[in-house]
């Protein structure tokens, strides 16, 4: 243990951390010393942010250990802080230590110096406050695995006595958590205390892996609904909190998941613990989103936060989109939401139109956003005379940036009606609003003046390089004239930007773009993914044939977005490898999703078109 006066002893010009040179780091530490409270809590910050940075470690890190130890024992009012932040400096996976990286790395220097110096650190374990004796056993656990015989008897001794009579259930939960990282086995399931009764359920449960008992369960669902209050600033490994330890336990199991997601929305969704629960079983696995709808629907009278309520509107929006028929509670409760005159009811309005309830179109109309827009547009496709008036006008107010890009893109679901907001549509290439989609639109919409092939011949110059894309195929496909769109694709190759941003928009093209196959059978030997995939789809739609893409897709076919993406791209030939048909079959079967997504896209889900065109390629035989 060293104290400030040390601190010039070390060459910290020598040492680094996130952001280069050590050099703050003595002035950080001398700063929790000092009565200015704000510059301590900043120096806090500080230290968590450059000795460790987002689970990593530098040079700098071990030797501030034994500064950060004296600092934890001399400056009690940040103690709390400096031993959670010693606990994460040291943190470790089980299987690192046997690894050929532990000997001289950073994390076995910071563990060696905390191993040195916990002897000393062990009475914060008597700490009057909590928190404090929290973080100390946090410290405790991380080093557990790496203590010399004697100082890990006397942790082992301050842990048990903690777990024996520590006056706080939750230090007595933490205590027990920490004897088990020691080796030591223990299942008090029928302590009378719910915090340790919880934590023993969960490292039985970690011990046995799924299917889980049902003690087990009845365990989660009794005690696990109401999450302590002071666990958020007490993560276990990898920055973990006890709730989020034990949601990702549950989700292993997902029909015992469910289950106890219900009980815990049954007893008010504290927390909102048991939608988390529910949502990342719907993210997790297949074909739960009829349940994981019913207990949204369940929670919903406990959500009384407006921004939780809005979150909640869109996760429902987002699984609504995946059932063919959602349930008809589930379509009223949102109706009834999306018709309130409050901050909730935009997002409620978006997921009952996903819902594609025909209630939803009227409201749309009364209130549009761009994203409604989109929305009504794609699943009320049939009601182009009444949207496109309304789009129009949004465009012709002056919608850009996203706004602008949605609304004409929704465009795409009504075909040639999209025809009657060409002026609208000139006006945003004009202005550049929106201008690479809404050439695209002008291209797909067929209609040719010479002011729209003027503006087109204009953007084509551009410096925005998917714009001179977009602006060259839709000038070819008004005019037929091949020659400036292929002047452009030649300096688009010249150019430092990715092909794939503008081999993709060739489709158009077809055997006009054949003067650029030698640039584009160039690049399905590239090194980088999305550009063979684009490159080999461009090679197709110009030749005509499968047979150069077939092999370049069949390789790149996977559980990635750009693996499906070429998946896709395969359905389109109508052919594919037979050595790719077990992993197809995998795609199809797999309990579990392969694919992951965000539950505010609003856009489906990518898991679902991989099992889909999965289905479509084992079609084709």
């Amino acid at each position: 243990m060293r104290s400030p006066a040390e601190l010039d002893d070390v060459r910290w010009s020598e040492l680094t951390h996130a952001y280069g040179p050590a050099e703050d780091v003595p002035e950080l530490i001398r700063a929790l010393y000092g009565d200015d409270a704000e510059a301590a809590d900043e120096a806090v910050q500080e230290l968590f942010g450059t000795i460790h940075h987002q689970g990593t470690v530098y040079r700098a890190s071990a030797p501030a250990v034994p500064f950060l130890a004296h600092a934890a024992l001399h400056a009690p009012r940040r103690r709390e802080d400096l031993l959670m932040l010693l606990a994460v400096l040291a943190e470790h996976g089980p299987a690192f230590v046997e690894s050929p990286h532990w000997p001289g790395s950073d994390v076995a220097a910071i563990c060696a110096e905390l191993c040195a110096v916990l002897p000393e650190l062990l009475p914060s374990l008597e700490d009057p406050e909590r928190g404090v004796r929290r973080a100390a056993l946090r410290m405790v656990a991380t080093v557990a695995d790496v203590l010399p015989d004697e100082p890990r008897a006397l942790a082992l001794e301050r842990v048990e006595a903690l777990y024996a009579d520590d006056p706080a259930a939750a230090v007595r939960a933490d205590a027990l958590i920490v004897l088990n990282a020691f080796g030591r086995t223990l299942e008090p399931l029928d302590s009378p205390l719910p915090e340790v009764r919880l934590a023993a359920a969960q490292l039985a449960a970690e011990r046995s892996g799924p299917p889980y008992a049902p003690d087990l369960v009845e365990i989660f669902a009794k005690d696990g609904a109401e999450p302590d209050p002071g666990d958020d600033d007490f993560p276990w490994a990898d920055t973990t909190t006890r709730e989020q330890r034990l949601t990702d336990l549950l989700t292993q199991d997902p029909d015992v998941g469910l289950t106890v997601a219900a009980r815990w929305i049954g007893a008010g969704d504290i927390g909102s613990q048991g939608s988390w629960l529910a949502e990342s079983i719907a993210a997790g696995w297949r074909d739960k989103e009829r349940e994981v709808l019913g207990l949204s629907l369940a929670a919903l009278p406990h959500t009384r936060d407006t921004a939780a309520l809005r979150a909640r509107f869109r996760v429902i929006a987002h699984w609504i989109d995946l059932l063919a028929e959602p349930d008809a509670d589930l379509r009223d409760a949102l109706h009834q939401y999306a018709g309130a005159d409050d901050e909730t009811a935009e997002a409620a309005l978006l997921a009952l139109a996903h819902s594609r309830d025909p209630r939803a179109l009227d409201l749309v109309l009364a209130r549009p956003t761009a994203r409604l827009l989109e929305a009504a547009a794609r699943h009320f496709p049939e009601a182009a005379g009444r949207l496109i008036p309304v789009m129009r006008r949004e465009l012709a107010a002056g919608a850009t940036g996203n706004d602008g890009i949605a609304v004409i893109r929704a465009m795409d679901s009504f075909g040639t009606e999209a025809r009657a907001a060409q002026p609208e549509l000139v006006d945003c290439l004009r202005t550049r609003r929106a201008a690479i989609v809404a050439a695209r639109r002008l291209g797909a919409n067929g209609v040719s003046t010479p002011e729209i092939t003027g503006l087109l011949h204009e953007a084509t110059r551009s410096t925005d390089l998917s714009l001179r894309a977009s602006a060259a195929v839709a000038h070819h496909r008004l005019t037929g004239d091949p020659e400036t769109a292929l002047r452009t694709y030649e300096s688009l190759f010249s150019s430092k930007g990715r092909p794939n941003w503008y081999l993709s928009g060739l489709e158009p093209m077809g055997s006009a773009a054949a003067p650029l196959l030698p640039r584009i059978e160039a690049l399905l030997e590239s090194g980088d993914d999305w550009t063979r995939k684009a490159a080999a789809e461009a090679h197709r739609w110009i030749t005509g044939s499968p047979d150069r893409a077939v092999p370049v897709l069949a390789d790149l076919a996977g559980t990635t977005p750009v693996g499906l993406s070429a998946l896709k791209a395969l359905a389109a030939t109508g052919r594919y490898p037979d050595e790719l048909r077990p992993s197809l079959t995998s795609y199809v079967s797999s309990p579990k999703r392969l694919l992951t997504d965000t539950p505010f896209s609003g856009q489906g889900h990518p898991d679902e078109e991989l099992r889909t065109t999965s289905r479509l390629l084992l079609a084709i035989g």
